[in-house]
């Protein structure tokens, strides 16, 4: 006997001409059924009279249905939409056939067996159909092993979910969960809807594996609420793509996705005010340093969309640059824009590059994005760390201003807030080299943008974590109360370019990163969200241990945004301005030709201190030693890294 799937591996003509088979067989025998409903039997005189209309059925009706294309729907994805093509076939059928019987003047013929036969072949041919695509549906999906899932929400975009999930074969859809009383215990689809309070007995009971949030029009907090009662569960959670998504057409609704931090995070975007986001960009001569940098790339992905005139890309790294410029090339074309990019590769310490670039290209706006950023790694190569982000920055702050630059923006963080780290030590001077050229002088407006960690970005705990559970474990936290902000990219980039507008000189601006999530808490929901539990003293059958590795170089527990306690709110909600102190340019032009020289000289104990001199609340976690330790270790590196360059 042939098996479902070798049925289903049949030649397409193959499977057409078995239901032509099917359709020459039963037509008869429903037609000799629409003669016994009427007569209330059969004999010998009846069938005499009705055999060559019974034999005319199927000779009518096929060549009306093949017409009608009703051969070419393929069985397993067919919808409510084959019912008018089976009206329509019959219909037309038996209409032939009367006009048969009356052209060869069949007499004694009962009008009422045309009526009973018209609907006994369409109930006959949709019924056909409609449980051929449910047999084969679930023979599919039994042999495929499909993951059974229940769809939460049970509305139009659940009820659509549904339909595209049984017509393949990973997922099978056994239930709908819904917190509207009006639709539990209804049955869509031939899929039971049920309230959430039974959601784990139903996970028993019906062996349910996963479930897919199907609620694309909620907010990112309702959803977060939802998903806070579901990670109990530990069942790995799904969501389809959102609402704005599915309507741009972006997504389908059978695109479902791994829960993303932001889903966990609830916190809802807030769409950017269009006077503020293009007022530094459109039309203008715009630059990126750093533009292959994750938050350098998103700007200038967000800048493109703005049209300006030209947008100047200035990168490091070959590879950056070029992944982002071709990626802009490839987004240029779909938006049809006519932006001229220009990419650069260079550091920010080549001042004098810098100032012919803006010269030549009449730079209207800079973003200042290039920045060495992680911890750990600044920590061990400190002075290059300070060359980078707090020389690099006047670098570019100087030929800016010799170029006549109109809006200098420095992308900060959080971590220059009394920083521990040499990292956060070296962007707080950046922000006051910046507020004491903002003094000097008004050609060039210079503002700062200042916020806390950004899910995706290179180094990121998010992928960690990801990584680290598909491998089975262990997650590695380096301390159990450690916090931290969260922001995604595209709304950090999003906001940078909104401050900008708003700055009038020497405004360090911060972003509203909302509340701070504890990193083993957000480490412990992935666990969960992904289905799977936490190994602890209290799960031993846990399968995902949590493992604490101690704080690195330079981390701290918790990120502050704020200095002092003076700041105040701006016309964009998301967006405050600070009020700190400030160095005056001619006392800061002589200590950062001082870190200069000791650079320039490998004077660890001489950077040190003057950091500490310069930065107010400087307090790094090491020893001199450690200091001097770290930087001494990598000369040797850097020094053959130096000789290949030559």
């Amino acid at each position: 006997m042939i098996s479902i799937q070798s049925f289903l591996e049949l030649p397409r003509l193959q499977k057409q001409m078995i239901a032509v088979a099917a359709d020459l067989l039963m037509l008869p025998l429903t037609f000799y059924l629409a003669i016994s409903l009427r007569y209330d039997g059969m004999n010998m005189t009846l069938f005499q009279q009705y055999v060559w209309l019974m034999l005319a059925a199927p000779i009518i009706s096929i060549p009306v249905f093949i017409k009608l294309g009703l051969y070419r729907a393929v069985i397993r994805y067919i919808d409510h939409k084959i019912v008018y093509v089976v009206v329509a076939g019959v219909t037309l059928s038996v209409i032939g056939m009367a006009a048969l019987a009356a052209l060869t003047q069949m007499l004694g013929l009962s009008r009422a067996v045309f009526g009973i036969f018209w609907v006994s072949a369409i109930l006959y041919v949709v019924a056909s159909r409609f449980l051929a695509r449910g047999y084969f549906l679930h023979a599919s999906n039994a042999s495929g092993g499909a993951r059974r899932v229940a769809i939460y929400g049970a509305g139009k975009a659940g009820t659509q979910l549904a339909s595209a999930l049984r017509a393949g074969t990973e997922y099978l859809p056994v239930a709908f969960i819904d917190d509207r009383t009006e639709l539990q215990s209804a049955t869509i689809g031939g899929i039971k809807v049920y309230p959430p309070v039974n959601l784990a007995r139903l996970i028993a009971k019906k062996k349910i594996n996963g479930i897919l949030l199907a609620m694309p029009s909620l907010t990112r907090a309702q959803q977060r609420r939802i998903i806070d009662r579901l990670e109990l569960l530990k069942i790995k959670i799904r969501v389809i793509p959102p609402l704005k998504s599915l309507l741009s057409g972006a997504s389908r609704v059978q695109d479902v996705r791994e829960i993303e931090i932001e889903d966990l995070l609830g916190r809802d975007p807030v769409e950017p005010d269009p006077r503020l986001i293009s007022m530094c960009i459109s039309g203008k001569s715009v630059m990126v340093t750093g533009a292959g940098g994750s938050i350098g790339s998103e700007l200038c992905r967000q800048i493109i969309r703005l049209r300006p005139d030209r947008l100047i890309l200035f990168e490091l790294s070959e590879f950056a640059l070029y992944s982002i410029e071709q990626e802009l090339r490839g987004l240029q074309k779909n938006l049809g824009t006519e932006v001229e990019i220009m990419p650069f590769l260079g550091s920010v310490l080549e001042q004098e590059k810098c100032e012919r670039i803006m010269r030549t290209f009449a730079v209207d706006t800079i973003y200042h994005a290039a920045a060495y950023k992680h911890v750990p790694l600044v920590e061990h190569n400190p002075i290059e760390g300070v060359r980078n982000n707090s020389l690099g920055t006047l670098s570019v702050a100087q030929a800016a201003v010799a170029a006549g630059v109109r809006c200098f923006v420095l992308i900060s963080t959080d971590k220059a807030v009394r920083p521990t780290n040499v990292m956060g030590s070296t962007k707080r001077l950046a922000e006051l080299t910046l507020q004491a050229f903002a003094r000097q002088q008004k050609r060039t407006r210079f503002c700062m943008v200042r916020f806390g960690n950004v899910l995706g970005s290179s180094g990121s705990v998010v992928p960690l974590f990801r990584s680290q559970i598909m491998a089975g474990g262990p997650i590695t936290v380096t301390h159990p109360e450690i916090t931290r902000y969260f922001m995604t990219i595209p709304e950090a980039a999003q906001l940078v370019l909104q401050a900008g507008a708003l700055g009038e000189g020497g405004d360090v601006f911060v972003l509203d990163m909302g509340e701070p999530v504890k990193i083993i808490d957000l480490a412990k929901r992935m666990v969960h969200l992904s289905g799977l539990e936490v190994k602890s003293d209290a799960s031993p059958e846990g399968t995902i241990e949590i493992q604490q590795i101690g704080l690195r170089p330079g981390e701290k527990l918790y990120e502050e945004l704020l200095i002092g306690s003076n700041v105040e709110g701006t016309e964009h909600p998301l967006i405050m301005r600070a009020q700190e102190a400030e160095i005056p340019w001619p006392v800061l032009q002589e200590y950062l030709k001082k870190l200069e020289k000791a650079c320039d000289g490998f004077d660890y104990e001489g950077v040190r201190a003057l950091l500490m001199q310069i930065v107010p609340g400087y307090a790094p976690q090491c020893g001199i030693e450690d200091f001097m330790w770290r930087e001494q270790n990598s000369r040797p590196a850097l020094a053959a890294a130096e000789a290949i360059v030559r």
